[in-house]
């Protein structure tokens, strides 16, 4: 099928703004935190599975964590099982956390594992009570149940997958009697860049990026800048709180870039870091 002229010229203009930025974070590791409608639209989720085998293709190292909020929400429902949340966070009872788990490790991941496949990808799963990398308490807050906060990953684990494959870790800690605990998917995105002195990490949400007070979009701003919103709190609520809160803390460990993108745009993460504008927020340190 023949090319337009100016379809040519958009996508050699594309083609040639995204140099730089491959060679850039080429050999790099880039932390992807996974979730929102980006996983629940069938166009979205292919599209993705699509981009991140591409960035492996060209040499980043792509890791992905990933969530599963509508997935969990959908299996609580058929079960008529009541689900409640605490300064976006999921108050996980034993029965909730049962299928948090199930949902997780046995039917998201594998999806995604899947999906990398199918273009021609190489996947990893990392996830379930055999694996078990990430060890995991439980958290001071009584009121949350089985919500765990990490005390240490294996990285030996990740690097080893990662040298040749696309590592696909579910968000679920275990305790020391290997009991699951339910922790937050960009509290287990952060730590891991963290760990992995990552170049970056990319969290994808549901909306368009952070906003200030005006309700505008804030295209680009430094962990100071952050902290201060966090600590105001007057125009971040509801997931955004504990998902700038978890930026913060991995950049404050060295981490040199945060990226929250709108996961309904299609290909956000390649627009967020292989394009000058983006799609998102850029916390840089």
């Amino acid at each position: 099928m023949a090319v337009s002229k100016k379809s040519a010229e958009n996508i050699s203009k594309v083609l040639s703004e995204a140099l730089p930025y491959i060679q850039k974070f080429s050999g790099k590791t880039i932390v992807i935190k996974y979730g929102g409608s980006a996983m629940s639209n069938t166009y979205l989720r292919k599209s993705f599975a699509r981009d991140i085998v591409l960035m492996k293709t060209v040499g980043i190292n792509p890791i992905i964590v990933h969530g599963g909020g509508p997935q969990i929400q959908k299996e609580l429902d058929k079960k008529n099982i009541k689900s409640d949340f605490l300064n976006g966070v999921r108050i996980t009872s034993p029965e909730i956390i049962h299928s948090v788990q199930k949902v997780l490790d046995s039917q998201v991941n594998k999806e995604i594992v899947n999906l990398i496949t199918s273009w021609g990808g190489k996947a990893q799963a990392l996830a379930g009570k055999r694996i078990n990398f990430i060890k995991a308490k439980k958290i001071s807050n009584k009121r949350l149940g089985e919500v765990g906060e990490i005390v240490n990953i294996q990285k030996k684990i990740i690097f080893n997958a990662s040298r040749n494959k696309i590592p696909v870790i579910s968000p679920i800690g275990w305790d020391k009697k290997l009991k699951p605990l339910n922790i937050n998917g960009d509290n287990v995105a952060c730590f891991i860049a963290s760990a992995l002195k990552a170049e970056k990490i990319i969290l994808m949400t549901d909306v368009s990026g952070i906003k200030g007070k005006t309700g505008k979009k804030i295209s680009e701003m430094n962990v100071k800048e952050a902290k201060k919103i966090l600590k105001d709190k007057s125009s971040i609520k509801g997931g955004m709180l504990p998902k700038l809160s978890s930026i913060i803390n991995c950049l404050d460990k060295g981490v040199s870039n945060a990226h929250v993108v709108d996961g309904r745009v299609p290909h956000a993460v390649l627009l967020e870091i292989l394009t000058t504008k983006g799609v998102g927020t850029l916390i840089s340190n």
